[in-house]
């Protein structure tokens, strides 16, 4: 049975410090390190099932896989402050033409997005229509789990 997604959402790592490639080596890890309090917000927002945008920020600038969120917030382990909080996050699929911040900056079905609005924001959400227009950018289909 497929899972359904209740939210979407675009998380961002500096792919010298965890890449996609690492990400799907891996097969899965909890999303740390936010100490930006709307991005906290977010991580907390998210719920079993949610599909994820992976963003490689700094070098490279684009969106470059599909995740999901397979466990919803907790503490981060990395650190003692109790505001901090981590998601547990799976690899779906990369994506098949990585979709450029040129692309959805110029893209006007995603002048909305919190990518273009709020730049710096690292664990971002996302509409269904947005999420599902980067998908076709990057000619993407979600396979069926």
């Amino acid at each position: 049975m497929a899972r359904v997604a209740r939210g979407y959402w675009l998380i961002k790592s500096e792919p010298f410090k965890y890449s996609w490639d690492q990400f799907v080596k891996d097969g899965s890890t909890y999303w740390d390190g936010v100490r930006n309090a709307q991005a906290r917000n977010n991580l907390q927002a998210m719920k079993n099932g949610d599909l994820v945008l992976y963003y490689h920020s700094g070098e490279g600038k684009e969106v470059v896989g599909v995740a999901r969120v397979t466990g919803e917030s907790y503490p981060d382990p990395t650190t003692k402050d109790e505001r901090w909080v981590v998601v547990d996050v799976k690899p779906v699929v990369a994506v098949v033409e990585p979709v450029s911040l040129a692309q959805i900056k110029a893209d006007p079905a995603l002048k909305h997005i919190s990518l273009v609005r709020q730049s710096r924001l690292s664990v971002c959400p996302l509409d269904r229509r947005g999420f599902q227009r980067i998908l076709t950018l990057g000619k993407t289909v979600i396979p069926r789990s």
